[in-house]
């Protein structure tokens, strides 16, 4: 993939030289109840314009007269070594966006050395993924209330290579999405006649769907009474999340033979609580702004988790993310590591087999002009700099 990748990239940053390109690109090319999905957020949406604009508030002065600078990617994260300080967020009923949109994800992110992480609601099983993520593979659990169907899911990701391990704890209940409602999703999706006409106005889209089959969550079908999406859904609603506690934590922390991360925290109690049960790391997230709109911006609530887990568990950031100077700007915070969602499925939409790979490369680029910019060339450095770039 690299290598067929490579004869386009000069080209492809050439024609889309950042995220919002492709997202334009991808809009065009994807029927419109896939884009509100993917783009959405829930109740009025000011959670997501909160992200970017607090994203944007964070400036950073830089520090010029530092001779030549080449700047070092490279980041140890939980024993791994990882070439970008970045990876792929759990994306759920991803095939609806494109189709085998994990597989590719998985693919670049192999060929990159970034975590790729597979949410128990994609459209693609871990075995599935198995000989795909070469070895960068995180799995997002959204627990299950059953022990035993927890470990199960556990036990299959542990054997499909999946080491590090994401406990969802910011869907208590999932939300109203009333973006996703206008455009005529039903969760589960239902072939009405305005989607299949959606599909009639989107013939690429249609024939990958079609090749592939339509999007289902694969993963959890196996345990529904019957496969159809109508019954695999209320499967989902009735065994899966709104009960996840301390306790359960605990459990899937002796359980899961990795490291494992609390995902969506946003006060600094809960990653208090989070180290005291000996849980690796936190995601600082709001779920991209999907489920409580009266959040915080999680890089506004960065700098609190940062004083209570520093040094002590590994910190990712994720929510609102869509550039390297983003990146740099949460590292600069203190966050060891980030996560982007939607910008990934942007490229895989707009580009196919090129997609993933692209968006990996925009951000790279935009991460090491941005450190010549600064005066940095390592992203250690970064935590050293002030507002006003004073070490």
């Amino acid at each position: 993939m690299l290598m067929s990748y490579a004869k386009h990239r000069h080209q492809l940053l050439h024609d889309y030289p950042a995220i919002s390109d492709l997202a334009r690109k991808a809009q065009k090319r994807m029927p419109d109840v896939a884009w509100q999905y993917l783009i959405a957020g829930t109740g009025e949406e000011q959670l997501l314009q909160r992200n970017r604009d607090a994203l944007n508030a964070i400036t950073i002065a830089p520090e010029f007269c530092r001779g030549e600078l080449s700047p070092n990617l490279e980041v140890n994260f939980l024993g791994q070594n990882y070439a970008l300080p970045f990876g792929i967020a759990p994306v759920g009923l991803t095939g609806l966006m494109w189709p085998r949109a994990e597989i590719l994800m998985a693919q670049a992110a192999a060929a990159y050395r970034i975590p790729f992480s597979l949410s128990t609601v994609a459209t693609e099983t871990p075995e599935a993924l198995a000989e795909h993520h070469g070895g960068m593979g995180w799995f997002q659990l959204y627990p299950p209330r059953e022990k035993e169907l927890r470990e199960s899911l556990m036990d299959r990701a542990w054997a499909s290579g999946f080491r590090v391990l994401l406990i969802t704890a910011d869907v208590p209940t999932p939300s109203r999405r009333e973006r996703t409602k206008r455009a005529g999703l039903q969760m589960p999706p239902k072939m009405t006649s305005g989607f299949i006409w959606q599909g009639i106005t989107h013939p690429v889209w249609s024939w990958h769907t079609l090749r592939r089959g339509l999007p289902k969550l694969r993963t959890v079908a196996s345990y529904s009474q019957f496969q159809d999406m109508m019954s695999v859904g209320k499967f989902v609603r009735s065994r899966l999340g709104g009960n996840l506690s301390w306790a359960i934590c605990e459990e899937i922390k002796a359980y899961w033979k990795g490291p494992v991360l609390l995902k969506g925290v946003l006060h600094p109690a809960d990653a208090e609580k989070a180290l005291a049960i000996g849980l690796d790391g936190v995601v600082v997230s709001n779920h991209g702004a999907r489920q409580f709109d009266g959040a915080p911006a999680a890089i506004t609530a960065l700098p609190e988790i940062v004083r209570v887990a520093k040094g002590k568990m590994g910190i990712v950031m994720d929510s609102g993310i869509r550039t390297g100077l983003d990146i740099l700007r949460a590292l600069h915070l203190g966050a060891d590591f980030t996560m982007l969602g939607r910008a990934f499925l942007f490229g895989v939409a707009a580009l196919g087999e090129y997609g993933a790979a692209h968006v990996i490369e925009i951000l790279q680029d935009d991460l090491k002009n941005n450190m010549v910019q600064l005066g940095v060339a390592e992203l250690d450095n970064l935590h050293k700099l002030g507002a006003d770039g004073q070490k």
